[in-house]
Formats: structure tokens, C-alpha cells, sequence
């Protein structure tokens, strides 16, 4: 009869390492975010509502010249998006079992953000600017960037509202009643709240000429929120590697 492991020689290998991973990931996610955020402020758009100067304008075929200085932000965008899913697979690793079916319906809203916005990404940077360069312009104007009543807004519009929302499901995960986790539970929540109080308003206020007004607005609260509770839920994921290498300060 064989005799049974300890159980802290069972569950806490596992544990540690989903930690150990959800640390890097949040702090890798906190970068990226500034990084693309700091990008995405220096490429100011040539087009639509928020164009000061040398505007361009339907049917968006003279902006050849634009690549790839326009298009760099969405390289970067790609691995935020990537390493967000990530980053929920590991909430959804730290959420207790009674919680865990709100991380993994957050998990999916994830899913759903990163298929959207990586494919509308992708579209942009490899089918683009190869089509104009070779003269092949159909479909440009209704999937081209510039365009601020285009596929790529629409896709973004979307795209970021569901990273609101997996986040709005992640908020059950951090019940524990110290200041981080509080702080990350009121930034999920305020950051959803202020995105659905933009679409409405935006909507009420500008109609279907709302163009990209609301794609700027949600993305950069998301990217802002990823920075800041990346930079927090890095110390949730140490302090649980830690209780998980040390069993005996859980208490503390």
C-alpha cells in the first residue's frame, strides 16, 4: 500500500507556478500598455473628427506614404491583446473554486476581445497597404483605419467593450478585503461603468456620425486600466507565490 504525498507537495507546485506566471504576465502587460498607449499619443489621426491638419479623406487612397509609421501602435497593440488573454487564464488559476465561474466567463469575454481586435489588427497591417501598393483598391474605404465609419473602428468599438466586460467578471476573483485587491475590484468596475456611460452618450449626442470617438475613448481606458492593475496585480500574484512557497503565513 503506497502512502499519499502531502498536499502541499501536490497543490502548491501548481499554484506556485500559475503565480509565478501571472506575476511576470502582469508586469509584461503593464509595460506593453504604457508602451502602446505612448505610441498611440505620437500617431495623432490624419482623419475623421479629431484631424487638425493635412486630413485625408474618402476613399482613404492616398495614404501609401502612412505605413508604417501609422500602423506600428497596432504591432504593439497585438501582444497587449495576447497578453491580456493570458493574464485572465491566470486570474482564472488564482480565482478560489466558488469563484471560478465568473473568472471563466470572464475568461471568454477575453477570448472574444482577442479574436476581434487581433484580427482587426492584422487585416490592417498585411492586407492594407499590399493592396495599394498594387493597385488593388476595392474594399479599401470600408476596412481601411482612416475610416471613421469603417469595419476597423466598428471592430475596435466592440472589441474593447468586451476587455471591459471580462474584466467586470474578474471582479468577484478579488474579494480579499486588503487595499490592492479592493483597488483592482473598483477599477474593473469603474472602468466598465465610464465605457457604457461613453457609448450612450456618444451615441445620444453624435448618432451614427459617432465615428471613432468612442474607439479612442475605451481603448485608452482599457490600456490605461491594464497598466495600472498590471502594476497591482503583479504584488496579488507575489504575495501568492509567496503564501504558496510558505503555507504556515497564510494566516498573516
Amino acid at each position: 500500500m503506497g502512502t499519499q504525498a502531502p498536499p502541499s507537495t501536490i497543490a502548491n507546485p501548481p499554484a506556485g507556478n500559475a503565480n509565478r506566471l501571472g506575476f511576470y504576465i502582469s508586469i509584461l502587460t503593464a509595460m506593453i500598455a504604457v508602451i502602446t498607449l505612448g505610441i498611440a499619443v505620437f500617431t495623432p489621426p490624419i482623419s475623421g473628427s479629431y484631424c487638425r491638419k493635412d486630413c485625408i479623406d474618402y476613399p482613404y487612397l492616398d495614404i501609401v506614404s502612412r505605413f508604417p509609421r501609422d500602423y506600428i501602435w497596432m504591432y504593439s497593440a497585438i501582444v497587449l491583446t495576447l497578453l491580456f488573454v493570458a493574464l485572465m487564464v491566470c486570474i482564472h488559476e488564482y480565482a478560489p473554486a466558488e469563484k471560478r465561474i465568473f473568472s471563466h466567463i470572464g475568461l471568454a469575454f477575453a477570448i472574444i476581445s482577442a479574436v476581434l481586435l487581433v484580427g482587426d489588427y492584422f487585416v490592417q497591417v498585411s492586407v492594407i497597404q499590399p493592396s495599394l501598393e498594387n493597385g488593388e483598391t476595392d474594399g479599401i474605404a470600408l476596412l481601411t483605419q482612416y475610416n471613421p465609419h469603417g469595419l476597423f473602428i466598428a471592430l475596435e468599438d466592440i472589441g474593447y467593450l468586451m476587455m471591459s466586460a471580462a474584466l467586470l467578471c474578474a471582479v468577484p476573483v478579488f474579494s480579499r478585503t486588503n487595499r490592492v485587491e479592493k483597488a483592482i475590484r473598483w477599477i474593473f468596475i469603474g472602468n466598465f461603468i465610464l465605457a457604457i456611460i461613453a457609448l450612450v452618450a456618444l451615441s445620444i449626442q453624435y448618432g451614427v456620425d459617432r465615428g471613432y470617438r468612442f474607439e479612442v475613448l475605451v481603448l485608452s481606458l482599457d490600456w490605461i486600466v491594464l497598466f495600472v492593475t498590471g502594476i497591482l496585480l503583479s504584488t496579488v500574484f507575489r504575495r501568492a507565490m509567496s503564501v504558496a512557497t510558505h503555507p504556515a503565513t497564510t494566516g498573516s
